[in-house]
């Protein structure tokens, strides 16, 4: 990993209210119109209010646009921000093809960010809530799992009982059996994991009303949705989320070569999801509109390690009266395994983030 950089590390903020601070701030240096959208869902801990913030600048007539997006998974929203903030504090658009448009989406679920969960006020994964709620996906392998991935109590014998149910099925079936039930997005277990919700949640209305208002009518779009916990660490991993047109997938190999992976033939340390933030805006744009859309994920803990995390942190979400130790334990754990504190990943996350922005650019320079 590169040697920490003291300008880099402070692109990387220890709360939401920082975070978003550095945020707007970036933005109105680089020349950006600001708009802010209240969450009237939730509050932060102190009971502040909780925003979603839009950076844009208006592209040529027929200019392409960048989209930036921190923040879909809450906790994650940590690096995103960074990599933002950084890219409007190092002017890094100055790179991109003149007459780019640039759209920053920051803490999309800012609930979650603010909270230091993965998930948003309701509990529910936002990155698996952009599907029909008429008739939602099914998974019946995560409805096996559900009580050995959510035990009664945390620690102690009941969650090595749990423990010891998840690791036989994986023996019989592999790991990656059990993370494409587990990540895959269910939609019957509200108190559970990768919850997708009864409806369109907030963040969800938020992001589709963004797409119409900024996205409409150009032709070619950048998009990139920053992530992290999967994969090696301080790596970021472009994951193909789609474009719509038959050239989408070919266009996204061109642009960000053979690191490029996807979900659906096994080569991304994703498994297959359905209902992404990729998909929403793919809704909304028009047949003639280009999407090239990734996940640019990086990688955190080893894989079980990220799942304790979340269940611990699912467990504590659903006790009313915690003790301040578990608390202190649970919130610590889900740092490390979506924002370590090390500050050799957070330079390595900023090159990486560069690279592949670098490569955004050049790609939309092809025309």
């Amino acid at each position: 990993m590169s040697q920490p950089s003291p300008r880099t590390q402070t692109y990387f903020a220890q709360s939401y209210p920082d975070a978003r601070s550095n945020f707007l701030d970036a933005a109105r240096q680089a020349g950006a119109e600001i708009s802010s959208f209240r969450n009237d869902h939730g509050s932060d801990p102190s009971g502040a209010d909780l925003y979603t913030d839009v950076a844009w600048i208006a592209p040529s007539a027929s200019g392409p646009i960048v989209t930036l997006v921190s923040g879909t998974h809450g906790i994650e929203g940590f690096c995103g921000s960074a990599c933002q903030v950084g890219f409007l504090r190092e002017e890094l658009f100055a790179e991109a093809p003149e007459g780019t448009g640039l759209l920053l989406v920051h803490a999309l679920n800012p609930y979650g960010f603010a909270h230091e969960r993965r998930v948003n006020e309701d509990n529910v994964d936002l990155n698996r809530n952009f599907v029909d709620h008429s008739d939602p996906p099914r998974n019946p392998v995560y409805d096996t799992l559900h009580e050995a991935l959510v035990p009664a109590v945390w620690g102690g014998r009941e969650q090595r009982a749990a423990d010891r149910s998840l690791g036989k099925i994986a023996g019989e079936h592999g790991l990656r059996y059990v993370q494409e039930a587990v990540t895959g997005g269910q939609y019957l277990h509200p108190d559970g994991l990768f919850y997708g919700g009864t409806e369109p949640v907030w963040s969800h209305r938020l992001l589709r009303s963004i797409a119409r208002d900024f996205l409409a009518g150009d032709r070619r779009i950048a998009y990139i949705d920053l992530h992290t916990g999967l994969g090696p660490r301080g790596y970021g991993e472009p994951i193909f989320r789609g474009g719509r047109d038959q050239d989408a997938l070919a266009r996204a190999r061109s642009w960000y070569g053979p690191a490029l992976t996807q979900s659906e033939n096994g080569t991304s340390s994703s498994t297959p999801i359905i209902g992404n933030t990729a998909s929403s805006i793919a809704d909304e744009l028009d047949a003639d509109q280009q999407l090239t859309a990734i996940t640019l994920e990086f990688g955190t803990l080893p894989g079980i390690a990220v799942l304790d995390a979340l269940r611990a942190d699912n467990w504590l979400y659903l006790q009313s009266e915690p003790e301040a130790g578990h608390v202190k334990e649970i919130k610590q754990a889900i740092r490390e395994a979506f924002y370590p504190p090390d500050p050799e990943w957070r330079e390595a996350v900023w090159t990486r983030a560069q690279e592949v922005f670098r490569q955004a650019f050049a790609g939309l320079a092809k025309g």
